[in-house]
């Protein structure tokens, strides 16, 4: 069987949590076995996030942080604070996709961060929503445009979920995109786009096996839900137990 790097949980699907009982929140997400999360905004959560780390002992090898409007310096610094060894875009809106030129600028966002990130021996990510695959440039999708615009450096961490949504098969969409995808988003659900119908890995329509059998370089496989209808912990515990249950996910 395949060895697959050990999970990780994006820290937003327990964002309401974290905003009552950070340290609490991350003991939690521990004690159902996981040891890696990815945190998003960690500029805002340095201090909070180091010391929970650090505590639970989990390590954060990639983050959600916004290289736009922020002193990159700072985010730099943070990121290899916590070790920190991808930090990933998480969203530029659809009306920045349009056309050639938007794709370009976001390129150029990416680029000069990654730039600057390799002094640090940190990479460059991005990750997607629906509407970089849905819109196409040229007949390709503008996520494969914008692929072939940024260095070689920067990578993808690729949302299952949302490629499915925007209409993309998402195995046949891996084997495009190739080894710059280094991490995934794995959640389920009807694919309708209402984040509060989302469901644990395993549960839904997307195909999580065909899916990591088309990745060629995953590093970093990670949990998410956007919104749960139900008691998140036992969401995650649920997805947890079907990647570690059935899909060779170690414990």
């Amino acid at each position: 069987m395949t060895t697959r790097p050990d999970l990780s949980v994006q820290l937003f699907s327990v964002r309401e949590q974290l905003a009552e009982n950070f340290p609490g929140t991350i003991a939690a997400l521990a004690k159902i076995g996981l040891t890696r999360v990815e945190p998003f905004g960690m500029v805002d959560f340095a201090d909070q996030l180091k010391a929970a780390l650090t505590d639970n002992g989990l390590a954060a090898p990639t983050s959600h942080q916004s290289l736009v409007d922020v002193e990159l310096g700072r985010v730099l610094d943070i990121a290899a604070d916590l070790g920190v060894g991808t930090v990933i875009h998480p969203f530029t809106p659809p009306a920045d996709w349009t056309t050639k030129g938007d794709v370009e600028q976001v390129a150029r966002v990416l680029n000069q961060a990654a730039e600057r990130a390799a002094g640090y021996g940190i990479r460059i990510g991005y990750h997607n929503h629906d509407w970089e695959l849905r819109l196409e440039l040229d007949g390709q999708t503008s996520l494969e445009v914008l692929l072939s615009l940024v260095d070689p450096a920067v990578v993808l961490e690729v949302d299952t979920y949302w490629a499915a949504v925007g209409g993309q098969d998402v195995p046949a969409l891996l084997g495009r995109l190739g080894d710059r995808v280094v991490a995934l988003h794995l959640k389920d659900g009807p694919l309708t786009g209402v984040t509060a119908d989302q469901l644990p890995l395993g549960s839904g329509d997307l195909p999580a096996a065909e899916i990591l059998a088309a990745t060629t370089a995953l590093e970093v496989p990670v949990l998410e839900f956007d919104n749960y209808a139900g008691d998140i912990f036992e969401g995650i515990g649920t997805a947890y137990r079907y990647a570690t249950s059935t899909l060779g996910f170690s414990r």
